[in-house]
């Protein structure tokens, strides 16, 4: 089978058009995300709106992306799968490609070029070096603390070979001030008030590392840094993702991405360096982005990370198994309808029915088959997002969110695994990063009880729900329940 390239794909199989030679965006971040949603976006846009809109791409640390889109002169397939039956297009949009953390100095030279008028980020939440307890940079932090070092009194062209990303968004954006020439970091990352939050980090960071009143000026009114809300499920690739390329496209893709038919995209506008026309291609231009955020974090993300759980303390392997479980489903849209949906001002115009109905289809999506213990990691970081707020609404107005707390003691028992609770190799497959802060936060506790408590009061989930003691105890209720009983007793508990 001969390889994806320039020579042997076929224009008829191609996502929108091919981009010119000379990029007008920057992306960091080179992961399946950022190709089966926000590359796809772009190429459609071009070819319906016209544009230099090509894309300078640079991966964190891993070549294996890199290094096969490079050989294929930057094509890479979609491959999309629903109950109805597959199919596969070719994205060509990416023109020139690095390595963020082996050549940082690249990435602070691409931000200061000013023919790139757009950074997008999929970095995903762990990259903006946000502590949400300090509400600011993680000064805790030992690589954002070096960046900081090495750029503290320091001018353009100093600091820049930075370790983290806001380190080499902040040099680059020092260095681009010399031309005034305006900017956009559009973030695509799954945090609420993504833009938001990545504008104050990169502004402390600017403010912490010494740079000039002309640099954070430049910073404050020629940089955009607009909001946005992104959903599209894109799991891990499988030698299975580039069999089907190889029999749908008659070639080798040793890159290939495989997602789900839906897809959405909403954003503010602002973007003072101009962009491509995202709209045309089906994204959402809307001054509703927060209302859109809510919708997603709560009645997709929350749901999405109740499912994990479930199923990894289950045992089961994938998302649309999980749901199959008639218990699970009677879970699930009890968190939607009870925990999550009154708490949300909905965006105009959206029927929460038909989007709970959209839902449901991706969740029965056996050919997408997302992985129960994917979803369920880094829980330490996506749940704070999720349940503190919308727990703590239902709480001081006398309501009790049950589901929302049987979801933190799925995470606790996930990550702490007390005695009487099944580790299943599902749990064991899950990526928690602060399980060893947790672990040492729980201590000598044994007690399912005394372990929920340790966990809410050492501020994982930030420390105004742990001051609501009922939620506390509901939250070791569920665990207990699920170390003597099991996952389904608790979900029978819950609801």
């Amino acid at each position: 089978m001969e390889p994806l390239n320039r020579s042997t794909f076929s224009p008829l199989t191609q996502i929108g058009v091919s981009a010119p030679p000379t990029p007008g965006m920057i992306h960091l971040g080179l992961g399946n995300f950022h190709r089966a949603h926000t590359a796809v976006y772009t190429a459609r846009a071009m070819e319906a709106a016209g544009g230099d809109w090509g894309i300078s791409a640079f991966g964190h640390r891993s070549r294996a992306v890199v290094d096969a889109m490079t050989a294929q002169d930057g094509l890479y397939s979609v491959l999309q799968l629903s109950p109805q039956g597959e199919s596969a297009q070719v994205v060509d949009v990416h023109r020139r490609f690095g390595i963020l953390t082996e050549d940082p100095a690249a990435v602070v030279a691409e931000i200061a070029d000013p023919a790139r008028r757009i950074l997008t980020l999929t970095v995903s939440e762990g990259g903006y070096g946000w502590s949400p307890n300090a509400r600011g940079l993680d000064l805790e932090d030992p690589a954002i603390r070096a960046d900081l070092a090495a750029g503290t009194g320091a001018g353009p062209g100093s600091g820049d070979a930075p370790r983290t990303v806001i380190g080499a968004i902040a040099r680059g954006i020092e260095r681009r001030a010399a031309s005034g020439e305006p900017f956009t970091i559009q973030s695509c990352d799954n945090l609420q008030g993504n833009g938001d939050v990545a504008r104050a980090v990169v502004t402390q960071f600017l403010q912490e590392a010494g740079a000039d009143e002309d640099v954070l000026r430049f910073a404050g009114t020629r940089v955009g840094f607009p909001n946005s809300m992104v959903d599209r499920i894109v799991p891990s690739t499988t030698d299975d993702t580039r069999r089907s390329v190889e029999r749908l496209l008659g070639v080798r893709d040793e890159a290939p991405v495989r997602t789900e038919e839906f897809t959405m995209w909403v954003m503010q506008e602002d973007h003072p360096g101009g962009r491509p026309g995202w709209e045309a291609g089906g994204a959402v231009i809307s001054d509703q982005v927060d209302r859109y955020e809510l919708v997603k974090l709560r009645l997709v993300n929350a749901s999405q990370s109740l499912l994990a759980y479930l199923g990894v303390l289950q045992g089961i392997p994938t998302i649309p198994g999980t749901w199959r479980r008639p218990a699970v489903q009677d879970t699930v849209l009890a968190q939607i309808r009870r925990d999550a949906l009154p708490t949300i001002p909905l965006p105009d115009g959206l029927d929460p029915e038909e989007y709970i109905a959209s839902l449901v289809r991706r969740w029965e999506n056996v050919p997408l088959a997302d992985s129960t213990s994917r979803i369920a990691s880094l829980g330490s970081i996506r749940l704070p997002q999720r349940i503190p707020v919308a727990a703590l609404q239902h709480l001081r107005q006398g309501r009790m969110p049950h589901v929302f707390a049987l979801l933190i003691a799925g995470w606790i028992a996930t990550t702490v695994q007390p005695d009487g609770v099944a580790v299943t190799p599902e749990m064991e497959a899950v990526d928690e990063p602060a399980r060893e802060r947790i672990l040492r936060s729980v201590g000598s506790a044994t007690a399912p009880r005394e372990i929920a408590r340790a966990v809410l009061d050492a501020g994982f989930l930030g420390h105004d729900l742990p001051r609501e003691e009922a939620f506390t105890e509901r939250v070791g209720k569920l665990l207990e329940v699920i170390a003597r009983h099991g996952i389904e007793a608790a979900m029978k508990d819950a609801i």
